[in-house]
């Protein structure tokens, strides 16, 4: 769910060789321009903390046949000038209007961690104001939006309770936590994105119609294998759980099988909806 080491090697590196890292771009996706030999957008929704670079190495290992378009939300990378939301019904409500322009070709739908909470939710207004879904969904490293759990409240905590707690997570370095000056900069989009995920509220609606297909990470100690499990109340279609060795950035440390399970999904022929409980194992888990 939180920031790992190549985006803060980008950040450290652009504060402290006096590169201009932030370009004034409101643009909500990155690469959406459609190409001759597109057939499918894949809109890539970043974790807690990330942004569009998180998926940089994707749009030189998909075929041209799928385009990969990374979202960048407000207050990362390219658009940090501006201030994060801390909203998902605001985060979604933007969302669907900026993509109302590429709803007229297929599109599928990844997130990890919060990012697929936005992908979810986002997928849901689609289908209700424009009546379109992704043409598949893959939701990893996240719990089901239904599944419930006692956690700290965290994006209010005093700054030093925040980092922390940040500590405990280890998703942040220990050279980023102790640098005061990185820590002003990144941590309002961070306590934003908690927030996020915090105070989202789950309404029941109907189960989208298209497959679902879950990631999870073997070592995750987050996101129990239950809570992945459920994403398959959300689809009447498809459903599939496949795991991966690592913690809750296998997203990072398996990046290649990863793109290779989705390639696979992406790539094969329609198939009729047809629900399936089946768990799939990957580097040897079983």
């Amino acid at each position: 769910m939180y920031i790992i080491s190549r985006e803060w090697d980008s950040l450290f590196d652009n504060t402290y060789r006096g590169v201009d890292m932030i370009s004034r771009s409101p643009s909500w996706f990155l690469n959406a321009e459609a190409s001759s030999r597109m057939k499918l957008r894949l809109f890539c929704f970043p974790y807690a903390g990330g942004g569009a670079s998180i998926f940089g190495n994707w749009k030189r290992e998909f075929p041209p046949e799928i385009k990969v378009c990374p979202v960048q939300l407000p207050g990362r990378e390219s658009r940090a000038l501006e201030s994060p939301l801390n909203s998902l019904p605001d985060i979604v409500h933007s969302l669907v209007s900026e993509m109302t322009p590429f709803l007229h070709s297929p599109f599928a739908f990844f997130g990890h961690s919060m990012g697929a909470l936005i992908a979810f939710e986002t997928a849901r207004k689609l289908y209700r104001e424009h009546h379109v879904l992704p043409a598949h969904f893959f939701a990893s490293g996240k719990a089901a939006p239904h599944y419930t759990s006692r956690k700290k409240i965290l994006h209010r905590l005093p700054d030093d309770q925040f980092k922390d707690e940040l500590r405990l997570i280890e998703g942040t370095p220990e050279e980023i936590l102790d640098n005061d000056e990185l820590m002003q900069i990144v941590m309002p989009r961070l306590r934003s994105d908690f927030a996020v995920c915090e105070t989202y509220v789950y309404r029941p609606e109907e189960p989208l119609s298209c497959p679902i297909t879950v990631f999870g990470g073997a070592q995750d100690h987050e996101v129990s294998i239950d809570s992945l499990r459920a994403w398959q109340e959300h689809t009447s279609s498809e459903f599939k759980l496949q795991l991966f060795e690592g913690n809750h950035f296998f997203l990072h440390q398996q990046e290649t099988e990863v793109i290779d399970s989705m390639m696979h999904v992406l790539s094969s022929p329609k198939k009729p909806a047809v629900f399936r409980q089946d768990i799939a194992h990957v580097n040897g888990l079983g």
